[in-house]
C-alpha cells in the first residue's frame, strides 16, 4: 500500500476558511447571559454558582466591560483529584471564567466543526464514544470480510496529551483560521492562565476542567487527522482525544506506519506515543477501545469498565438506602448504566448487576 503526500492535503490548507469579526459575538451580553444559561445547567446547588446568580446582570456586563477594554484577567484555578477509573488532577476554573469559556465554545466550535474528519469523536455533538465503537467495529468487518480475511489494528495512545499541548503551537495552529487580534488576546489569556510544565522555553498543558479545553485538544489533533488522511492516506483510521486506532489487513503496512506517525507528532505537535500503549493486534485477540473489547463477531465491556460501573451503583445503592439521593436520582444512573450494557454482549453480566440492587427488583 502507498504511503505518500496527495493533492487533498494542500487543498485543504489552501481553501480553509478564515474569520475576521468576531469578538464582538463572543463578547456580545446575549451570548454571555446564553453562556450562563448552558454552564448552570445541574450547577445550581453549587454554593460558588448560587453567590454569582445572586448578582447575575451585574457579574455578566461586568464580564462583558472587561473583556471590551481588554482588561479581562483569567482567575486562578482550584485542583483535585478524580479516579473515572484512572487518577486524572482536574482543574476548575471559578464561575465567571467557566462562563467565558462557554460563550468561547459557542462561536468557536462550529467554526472549527467544519474541518474534523467524520472519524474523530470525541466531545461532538452527534459523535461519543459508543459511535466510534460502532465505526471501528464497522472499519474491522469490511477490511475482514466479516471474519474471512486477516484483519489488524494498530492501537495507539499519545502520551500525557493535555499536559503536553504546546502554548506555541495550539495558538499557531487556531491563528491560521481566526484573524481577529481581539480574539486571538482573549485565547491567549485562557489558554496561558493554565501551565502543566515548559518544554524549552514553551510553557505546555491545558487543564482538562476546562469545556474550551474540548475544544482546543480537537483542534490541536485535528493537525494530526489531516495528517493520517490526507498525507499517509489512511483508510480506515479514527480518533477519540488522544486515543487511535488503524485498521488493516497489510500488518506490514502497520509496522511501517508507526515511526512516519511518531515523528509527524514529536516535529509538528511536540507529542509523544506511550511507550506501552502502541500495540499491533489481530482484531482475533480482541481490541480494548473506548470501553469495550470487540472481536470479529461481538463485543464485550471491558473487566475494568466492569468493575467500575459496579462499584459506582453500590456506592448509589448505599446513598439511596441513607436517603441522600431519591429513587429517580439512584434510577436514572441506573438506567444510563444498562444503556451502556446494551452496546455489548452483556447478558450473564446484566443479569448479576441487577440481582445486586434490590430497590430496582422491588419497584419493577
Amino acid at each position: 500500500m502507498k504511503i505518500g503526500m496527495s493533492n487533498s492535503s494542500i487543498g485543504f490548507k489552501k481553501y480553509m476558511k478564515v474569520y475576521k469579526h468576531i469578538f464582538d459575538s463572543i463578547i456580545a451580553p446575549e451570548n454571555l447571559f446564553s453562556a450562563w444559561d448552558a454552564f448552570k445547567s445541574g450547577k445550581l446547588n453549587k454554593k460558588d454558582v448560587q453567590y454569582f446568580e445572586w448578582r447575575l446582570e451585574q457579574n455578566i456586563f461586568a464580564l462583558h466591560r472587561d473583556l471590551k477594554h481588554k482588561i479581562y484577567v483569567h482567575q486562578p484555578y482550584t485542583g483535585f483529584y478524580i479516579t473515572d477509573p484512572k487518577r486524572r488532577h482536574i482543574h476548575k476554573a471559578s464561575v465567571r471564567d467557566r462562563i467565558l469559556h462557554h460563550a468561547v465554545y459557542s462561536i468557536l466550535n462550529p467554526l472549527f466543526e467544519t474541518t474534523f474528519i467524520p472519524t474523530s469523536f470525541s466531545c461532538r455533538v452527534g459523535f461519543g464514544s459508543h459511535k466510534g465503537v460502532e465505526v471501528f467495529e464497522r472499519m474491522t468487518k469490511k477490511v475482514s470480510r466479516n471474519g474471512k480475511r486477516p484483519c489488524y489494528v494498530l492501537k495507539c495512545d499519545v502520551r500525557k496529551f493535555f499536559d503536553s499541548i504546546d502554548h506555541h503551537i495550539l495558538l499557531s495552529i487556531i491563528e491560521k483560521r481566526i484573524k481577529d487580534p481581539d480574539v486571538m488576546w482573549l485565547l491567549k489569556e485562557i489558554i496561558k492562565s493554565f501551565e502543566s510544565g515548559r518544554s524549552a522555553v514553551r510553557a505546555v498543558g491545558i487543564p482538562i476542567g476546562n469545556l474550551t479545553s474540548q475544544l482546543f485538544a480537537n483542534v490541536y489533533m485535528n493537525e494530526f487527522d489531516q495528517f493520517m488522511k490526507h498525507e499517509l492516506r489512511v483508510k480506515y483510521y479514527a480518533r477519540y482525544t488522544d486515543d487511535f486506532i488503524i485498521v488493516s489487513e497489510d500488518k506490514q503496512y502497520l509496522e511501517h506506519l508507526l515511526p512516519l506517525i511518531s515523528q509527524f507528532l514529536k516535529d509538528t505537535l511536540a507529542l509523544e506515543l506511550h511507550p506501552n500503549k502502541s500495540i499491533l493486534l489481530s482484531i482475533c485477540q480482541g481490541i480494548d477501545f473506548l470501553g469495550y473489547v470487540v472481536f470479529p463477531h461481538h463485543r464485550l465491556l471491558r473487566t475494568k469498565t466492569k468493575r467500575r460501573l459496579m462499584k459506582k451503583m453500590k456506592q448509589r445503592m448505599k446513598q439511596y438506602e441513607e436517603k441522600i439521593i431519591s429513587y429517580n436520582t439512584f434510577n436514572a444512573s441506573l438506567q444510563s448504566y444498562l444503556g451502556m450494557f446494551s452496546h455489548a454482549n452483556t447478558y450473564e453480566f446484566q443479569k448479576k448487576f441487577l440481582n445486586q440492587f434490590w430497590v430496582y427488583r422491588d419497584r419493577e
